[in-house]
């Protein structure tokens, strides 16, 4: 006799918890993600999750299951109306970052859908602080192998990012963004580890600095502050006897 499969949910590299996957599982989907970044950014099984709570507000032959942008932003226009309509809030961030395979987002939006479609809490891994680049695999890299100004914006800034917003200032700003990042996650490398890169203090950090005229007393504004000030007592002490002479 033949046994039965059973079926077993994806290995933990999906990024999801296991709460979510069960979850996933149960919702008999068409397909089960096997890469969450890549199986949910062109929303096709954001829609399908929904019409399983929604099956009124969701016809899914109006949803294309390709991989084009044209196909995402449609998929995703139709979610987005039906969120607004319905006062489902769901992180834009995550939204955008999901349909341009940004690290992380999928995770984060499908842990929201999860919340706010069952009414249950599960612990993310997540902070408040949603940072959908790649800064947190390049700091468990050693030095010599995290990536060049050139690379980060190779890997921060998706293609599709670009195709989706032709406005070219607004692209412009983005790498900016990403570059200043790049230079400040460097100059925090060369000052956490100073003898590695051979810093050496500047001119101006090795020059006498000297306090400006705002910290002098306003009783006594010629007093030098780095002399240390008397006690209300020691100047009372310091007064000569003040007594009232009555004069006859």
């Amino acid at each position: 006799m033949e046994k039965k499969k059973s079926y077993s949910p994806p290995p933990k590299q999906t990024g999801l918890a296991r709460e979510v996957l069960k979850w996933l599982q149960s919702l008999d989907l068409s397909f089960f993600p096997k890469n969450v970044r890549r199986d949910f950014s062109n929303g096709y099984l954001v829609a399908e999750i929904f019409s399983w709570y929604y099956p009124e507000c969701f016809s899914m032959h109006s949803y294309g299951n390709g991989t084009s942008l044209a196909t995402k932003q449609s998929n995703w226009v139709q979610i987005k109306t039906f969120l607004l309509r319905h006062n489902v809030h769901l992180l834009k961030e995550a939204i955008d970052g999901t349909m341009h395979c940004k690290p992380g987002a999928a995770e984060l939006l499908v842990e929201e859908i999860y919340t706010t479609l069952t009414h249950r809490r599960i612990k993310s891994t997540f902070t408040q602080d949603v940072d959908f680049t790649d800064r947190d695999y390049q700091q468990r890299l050693p030095m010599v192998a995290r990536s060049t100004a050139s690379v980060a914006i190779k890997n921060n800034l998706r293609l599709t990012e670009v195709l989706a917003e032709p406005n070219i200032e607004a692209n412009q700003q983005k790498v900016l963004g990403i570059i200043q990042r790049h230079l400040q996650h460097r100059r925090e490398e060369r000052v956490q580890d100073p003898k590695r890169f051979n810093v050496k203090p500047t001119i101006g950090e090795l020059a006498i600095r000297h306090l400006p005229s705002s910290f002098l007393t306003e009783q006594n504004p010629h007093t030098d502050p780095l002399m240390p000030t008397k006690s209300a007592e020691e100047n009372d002490a310091c007064q000569p006897d003040r007594r009232t002479v009555v004069l006859y």
